[in-house]
């Protein structure tokens, strides 16, 4: 695998409503633990459509992983151009902070946002040119975006064998627990 797509839930379908939220380092990590071993089999590209939430926080992850392995790329294809123009100001230096590491930036539609084929040609480009998926998504903790990822994936899946990969919210605590007991040794 060369090139894996990394996405997830929006940041305010977590109940995210900035970075200083305590869970977002145990994402971070439960996203690091699922790319470290997949690095060290040669993957390449970290590819993500660069959304506020799980999207960015796989980017910090993927700009901390290449001190130690530099030959990791990052990449984010956005819908349309702009992307972060309606966010606040925050979030808007945060995404611009992340895309000054990234190894390539591109939109695939070169105007602003117009209407949904815009995310849906994004998201089947982000498929074609991809060899897997991590998508951190749990169905048992109800509907959201990450489901129609998913069904596009599984839907490829099925045609060649796509892989795909999740982080659950159980990964999630269970990083988080595994911090707690190590503080208290």
């Amino acid at each position: 695998m060369k090139s894996l797509l990394v996405t997830g839930y929006r940041a305010h379908e977590l109940g995210i409503y900035d970075q200083k939220h305590k869970g977002i380092p145990y994402i971070r990590k439960a996203i690091e633990s699922r790319l470290v071993p997949l690095i060290e089999e040669g993957l390449e590209w970290i590819v993500t459509s660069g959304q506020y939430g799980v999207d960015l926080w796989a980017c910090e992850v993927a700009i901390a992983l290449k001190q130690t392995y530099p030959q990791l790329k990052l990449s984010i294809l956005a819908a349309y151009t702009n992307p972060e123009e309606k966010w606040n100001e925050v979030k808007q230096e945060y995404y611009r902070g992340i895309l000054q590491h990234v190894d390539y930036y591109g939109f695939v539609s070169k105007q602003p946002y117009q209407g949904v084929w815009q995310l849906t040609a994004r998201d089947e480009l982000l498929l074609r040119r991809t060899d897997g998926l991590l998508l951190f998504y749990d169905e048992d903790a109800g509907e959201a975006s990450p489901k129609y990822m998913k069904l596009k994936a599984q839907k490829r899946h099925a045609e060649d064998g796509y892989p795909i990969m999740t982080i659950t919210a159980e990964d999630v605590q269970t990083m988080a627990e595994e911090e707690q007991r190590d503080m208290e040794y």
